[in-house]
């Protein structure tokens, strides 16, 4: 089974930054994609980014040229950068990542980190 393990989360003031990192308990072989998703309290579970292992980005419109998603594939790590946080993003925040075998599909959920944004 594999593990998620998320770090980075926290209290921050408007306009400051955080960076959350997820790192996987083991080794795995045929990852597709890492990412990061968010849900704020009464709210769906959202996409925030994702990167696939050949480099690829994706970012929604709200946290486009806000934050940057990194990955690391011998280490099996991903990174989110966020800057100029706005209160908006206060949410619970997951990683997730995506593994093909054959043709079948996979995916591990962090166990989430709390970011919130607040004066």
């Amino acid at each position: 089974q594999v593990q998620l393990v998320e770090s980075g989360g926290g209290l921050v003031q408007p306009g400051g930054s955080l960076r959350l990192s997820c790192a996987a308990s083991r080794n795995i072989f045929g990852i597709n994609a890492m990412g990061w998703y968010r849900q704020a309290p009464g709210e769906q579970r959202e996409l925030v980014a994702t990167i696939t292992s050949g480099g690829r980005m994706y970012y929604s419109d709200s946290v486009k040229g806000r934050f940057t998603i990194s990955m690391d594939n011998a280490k099996n790590t991903v990174d989110l950068q966020m800057n100029n946080l706005k209160p908006e993003d206060t949410a619970v925040y997951y990683c997730n990542l995506n593994q093909w075998i054959g043709v079948r599909s996979f995916d591990y959920w962090g166990q989430g980190t709390q970011v919130t944004v607040s004066s």
